[in-house]
């Protein structure tokens, strides 16, 4: 990245013509489900163990995984910041991912960028809440915006000495064709300038997903079940592969069990080269662009606004 994020303004954006699809070429990374990682108020000690025995687990740093094109809806220039709601209603969701050297035992790759993107309750991307697919009149997104200015659930977080990140975020909704997912990038080399990340390179381009089963009960509550239309389950979707938290399966943790609205937390190991360069702009993933689409890329489609 070479432009400068000032306040809350994007001042650089670039938009890929392809969905969030097939294998690109480029960096390899691990993820490993970290199903032991209570969360708690963490300790160093917790989180060095915790992360030690990713690789002691096995010797290795488990299965590698394929970097997936970063999608049509990447902004440059998102803030550094734990918390990217901005405001924007949905069920709660904190996101604790753990960066390791896949290269070195699975070391902690401290210092690391983490960067997160996710649409709106509604399907709706920030910098994308004017790409109608029906080609009318621009639909508003939940919030009642149409502006093309905004930033919400976007971020960066600086991995600390463990290689932890945490995001204070909401559950992502659902567009079709696509199942409900997170995208991500991990960063090394640059540094935090004017509230973003600079410099360095991306080290891996993927996709963070759900259980069905939750997903599908998030969904039932407001304001997602406002959302009208078919949902795409894990195993039809044109990204995820079945590989579980190899390919980027998150373990879900009720904050408070028989009530999914008090939110979820999820965990995630990733391990990744890094000395290893993946830009995400690989070959597109299938599907047909909706009527009205800019360019060739798939826009989301929610089939309400409030």
């Amino acid at each position: 990245m070479t432009g400068k994020h000032k306040d809350t303004s994007i001042t650089r954006r670039r938009a890929l013509a392809v969905t969030g699809g097939t294998v690109a070429a480029g960096g390899l990374a691990v993820a490993v489900s970290r199903a032991a990682l209570a969360d708690t108020t963490t300790t160093t000690a917790t989180e060095a163990t915790a992360t030690a025995s990713a690789s002691e687990s096995s010797g290795t740093c488990m299965q590698l995984m394929s970097s997936v094109t970063e999608g049509p809806y990447y902004l440059d220039g998102a803030l550094v910041r734990k918390d990217i709601t901005e405001g924007k209603n949905g069920v709660p969701l904190t996101l604790r991912l753990t960066v390791v050297d896949a290269t070195d035992g699975c070391t902690p790759v401290s210092g690391a960028a983490v960067e997160i993107w996710h649409c709106d309750a509604w399907g709706y991307y920030s910098g994308y809440t004017t790409a109608n697919p029906g080609g009318s009149a621009p639909a508003e997104s939940e919030d009642g915006s149409t502006a093309d200015d905004n930033t919400y659930l976007r971020g960066y977080q600086i991995a600390n000495a463990n290689g932890v990140v945490k995001f204070e975020t909401i559950f992502p909704g659902w567009y079709t064709p696509r199942t409900c997912h997170i995208h991500l990038k991990v960063h090394t080399g640059g540094q935090k300038e004017d509230g973003t990340y600079e410099g360095g390179k991306v080290n891996h381009t993927g996709q963070l997903f759900f259980a069905d089963d939750v997903a599908e009960e998030i969904f039932t509550l407001e304001p997602y079940s406002r959302h009208t239309g078919t949902y795409t389950r894990l195993d039809d979707d044109m990204v995820y592969d079945g590989g579980g938290a190899s390919s980027g399966l998150l373990t879900l943790k009720p904050v408070k069990k028989a009530d999914p609205s008090k939110g979820y937390k999820g965990f995630l190991t990733v391990a990744i080269d890094p000395d290893a360069e993946n830009t995400g702009a690989g070959s597109g993933g299938g599907g047909t662009p909706p009527s009205g689409a800019p360019g060739d890329a798939p826009s989301p489609s929610p089939s309400a606004s409030s």
